[in-house]
């Protein structure tokens, strides 16, 4: 490697590391600098850091229940492709189309080698492979094509899907950069995935004759962005570092502190793998050194230090030479995978040690070596959310199901991976829709409150990072902002006119009244005097969900007190007392319930609609359309026409919140990203499906995020012009996790409930015509205040209303015509009833006979 890349980096001092091996024997927290510090560690220095480390290890392995255990994965590796579009200046694993018999192992090939190791007792397929070689080598191309694949990923899914169904081994993938989507869309036939950071020296990507220079992928945020992700969609994942590619001590210590930061967020990160660089030939840094085994035991040491005891850390065999015992001593609890069968396809000059061995060596150092799954216990254990409904039986067949290790005489066979279709029975506190109001919730949290949000300080930390000091608002840009609202109320949204839109935004006092005086005279020019409302009913059909939004108290694990599963005849008797009561739509909406069959969505609509044939659906959140989609291996495209045909007639634009990831990923944690949510919400447009558009504010947001929420929609109806409403929806914060925690603020001021509102009647004028207010969050005096300041909508009657009531919302769950007029006569303002879409007439439905339609239940994995 050209010598220019190398930076300088001072030798730790005496003093400075007696400082650092001090506090790691009082055990205190390293910062980045007393970690670069320790990585220099050698002699009697390094021995007491490795003392240390393994003590650390230690009190790990006790807490986990498996003292003086160490792991490993028996499996086997197949290369699926060595084809990539990235120029890694180390690899040899990736090459060229002209020295590969075909650009992917054919579907027999990788069945071929998996059924050998099914046939050895391996539990793991290993899936590695290039990234994205399609987009650099058109034989790779050419190959998809001919198969019908539209992707490498889409081969990916449909080949562990055929491992998973004709051997039963495990697949773990490890296809490279991924995006929510594609990871959400992975996740339903892999028990785990993996990538290795590898650094976050990013001069090492971006300088010329830097070890990762013309490799897109090796970007370091990048690769960040892919690994945080994971987490966000709850994948167990195995990340690392690779040292002694030119990295100084420091890079490597931020790397370090990175991957930490990540798996505390989310609690994916199963494993960290700490890998030394190994000159292979035939490669640009074929005469670079090899690392030094000391330095590899001193990062080993290091990461186990910061990593904590509840991480585990490997070295992969292969690559210590014989120093098995110094690995074990700087703190590794794991060897990681070691096949019977396959090679090493990325470093295939250094063979694996065979198990026997490696497992003589280990007990040498006092350790006992066990088999574990691709998954480690901690997410076996748990099951959902880690591990997808369809693989639960596939995992279970394999493991033990006490310690959650591999079960060493399982019988590794096939089985199938589709759930079988059909309904199921209802089950859980069915009567939530009712009794929430007379009885409330059974806690105030659910049960896995302190896990499966993530850790609290580092989400903390992430908000402080992006908060913001309010602009100073000017006397002139409120006078500026107000004469715009006045001449040309949409221009509001022009980043040209940013300060006074933010002025009026945030206006207080008598340019507060004037704003929403503004608002309702545009108001009135555009939709008249009368206060329209839909005779609906809410109809949650499950809250069963795993995501872990941090501002959601609806969500309930399965065996929480309040979960509840509707089954679709529950869901259709609902449906007829809802058009007897003179509902003309129904509103459905459920959690991320993994039980769920991936029919279960269109059944659903189909159900209602047989049952009342005229009734309008309204249903399924762009979050459970995407998760559906992934979930059946389908494009959103795809999943929405089948839904449209069964009669789903549209969607609410909720999953929103903030369209910012800056906010979102604070507030939702696994939520799909705002581009996501575009993506979704814009091809249900294109179908003919319209939908309602939603922000959820007063929590962790600031104005500015308002402005540039709104920007979005905007920008969204401009291509699409699908939204038939704006609503706002003031965050309840009573019961929401991340206001227990003390993250977010108690919801929304009325200032900044007046001031949305009347600014975002004024913003979307010529776009978004009809501006809701949320009795159910706002309360019905504040209702009729707002009425009178720009919205012209009150929703619906409900009938039942069940998550903002989890939250503590204190409004009720319905209201009756009676009560909607009211709140409207408050306003001055007469009513009209309207359909959902606000444009076709209405009048009363018939429910269709009873057929007597009888369902399967679900079968229980």
């Amino acid at each position: 490697m050209p010598e220019f890349l190398s930076v300088p980096e001072p030798p730790a001092s005496p003093s400075a590391l007696r400082r650092a091996l001090r506090r790691v024997r009082d055990g205190v927290a390293l910062d980045v600098t007393e970690a670069s510090v320790l990585l220099a560690a050698r002699g009697e220095a390094l021995d007491e850091l490795l003392s240390a480390a393994s003590r650390v290890r230690d009190a790990g392995l006790v807490d986990a229940g498996r003292p003086g255990v160490v792991t490993y994965s028996r499996n086997v590796f197949i290369p699926l492709t060595r084809l990539c579009r990235d120029r890694c200046h180390y690899c040899t694993f990736a090459t060229v189309p002209h020295r590969l018999p075909a650009a992917f192992l054919e579907r027999d090939e990788v069945l071929e080698i998996a059924r050998a190791g099914a046939a050895a007792g391996c539990k793991e397929a290993l899936f590695t492979l290039g990234d994205r070689p399609e987009d650099r080598w058109p034989a790779a191309r050419e190959w998809l094509d001919a198969r019908g694949y539209d992707s490498t990923l889409d081969y990916v899914r449909a080949s562990a899907i055929a491992v998973l169904e004709e051997t039963g081994l495990l697949p773990h993938l490890n296809p490279g950069v991924l995006s929510w989507a594609e990871l959400t869309r992975l996740k339903p036939v892999a028990v785990s995935m993996g990538m290795m950071l590898e650094t976050t020296a990013t001069r090492l990507w971006s300088e010329p004759g830097g070890p990762h220079y013309g490799s897109p992928d090796k970007e370091p945020a990048v690769r960040l962005r892919a690994i945080t992700d994971a987490g966000r969609v709850g994948v167990p994942y195995t990340t690392g570092i690779l040292i002694g590619i030119g990295e100084n001590r420091t890079e490597r210590a931020e790397s370090i502190f990175a991957i930490r930061s990540a798996a505390r967020a989310h609690g994916h990160i199963q494993e960290v793998i700490i890998q030394n660089f190994r000159a292979k030939p035939d490669t640009a840094m074929a005469n670079d050194p090899d690392a030094d085994l000391d330095d590899l035991a001193a990062t080993i040491a290091v990461s186990r230090i910061v990593l904590g005891p509840k991480m585990r850390v490997q070295a992969p065999p292969n690559l210590v030479g014989e120093e098995f015992a110094l690995m074990l001593r700087a703190g590794i609890d794991d060897w990681g995978g070691v096949s019977p069968v396959t090679a090493d396809h990325v470093s295939p000059e250094r063979p694996w040690p065979a198990i026997d061995e490696l497992a003589t060596q280990t007990a040498a150092a006092g350790f006992t070596m066990r088999e574990r799954l691709t998954a480690y216990p901690k997410y076996v254990l748990a099951g959902s959310p880690w591990i997808d409904t369809r693989l639960h039986a596939h995992v279970a067949a394999l493991a033990d199901p006490e310690t959650g290790l591999a079960n060493a005489s399982a019988v590794v066979t096939g089985r199938p991976w589709q759930e079988p279709d059909g309904g199921f029975e209802s089950t859980g506190r069915i009567d939530l829709n009712t009794s929430i109001d007379a009885e409330g919730r059974t806690e105030d949290r659910r049960g896995d409150f302190d896990s499966v949000y993530g850790d609290w300080d580092e989400l903390r930390s992430e908000l402080a990072a992006h908060q913001q000091a309010a602009p100073e608002r000017l006397d002139s840009d409120v006078r500026a902002g107000l004469a715009l609202a006045a001449s040309d109320p949409a221009a509001l949204l022009d980043p040209a006119h940013e300060a006074a839109a933010m002025a009026v935004l945030t206006a207080d006092g008598a340019a507060l009244e004037e704003l929403t005086r503004l608002a309702d005279v545009l108001r009135a020019d555009v939709v008249g005097e009368e206060v329209s409302y839909v005779v609906n009913r809410n109809i949650n059909f499950s809250n069963v969900c795993y995501v872990g939004c941090r501002f959601c108290a609806f969500a309930q694990r399965e065996r929480d007190a309040d979960a509840f599963r509707l089954s679709l005849d529950e869901v259709a008797a609902r449906a007829v007392e809802a058009a007897q009561d003179g509902a003309t739509e129904v509103c459905m909406q459920g959690g991320i319930d993994p039980q769920l069959p991936i029919t279960f969505y269109a059944d659903l609509v189909r159900a209602v609609k047989a049952a009342v044939p005229d009734m309008h659906v309204h249903a399924f959140s762009p979050m459970e359309i995407v998760s559906a989609a992934s979930k059946a291996g389908v494009s959103i495209e795809e999943w929405l026409t089948e839904l449209r045909d069964a009669g789903l007639g549209s969607i609410p634009g909720t999953a929103a919140e903030i369209l910012d990831d800056e906010v979102r990923w604070v507030l939702t944690k696994g939520k799909l990203p705002a581009a996501q949510w575009l993506e979704v919400v814009g091809t249900a447009h294109r179908l003919g499906i319209p939908s309602s558009s939603t922000m959820m504010y007063g929590h962790v947001d600031e104005p500015r995020h308002w402005l540039g929420h709104l920007r979005t929609l905007a920008a969204l109806q401009d291509e699409t012009g699908g939204f038939t409403e704006f609503v706002p929806l003031p965050f309840v914060h009573h019961n929401a996790p991340i206001y227990l925690a003390g993250l977010a603020r108690p919801g929304p001021t009325t200032r900044d409930n007046l001031a949305v509102h009347a600014f975002a009647r004024l913003a979307l004028h010529g776009r978004i015509d009809h501006i809701q207010c949320s009795w159910v969050k706002l309360g019905d005096d504040l209702s009729a205040r707002i009425l009178q300041g720009g919205a012209d909508d009150m929703g619906g009657t409900l009938m039942e209303e069940t998550i903002s009531r989890m939250a503590g919302s204190e409004n009720g769950s319905a209201r009756t015509v009676t009560e909607l007029s009211a709140i409207a006569a408050t306003a001055g303002r007469p009513v009209r009833q309207r359909s959902t879409t606000y444009r076709e007439p209405v009048s009363r439905l018939v429910p269709a006979e009873r057929t007597g339609l009888r369902l399967l239940p679900l079968t229980s994995v």
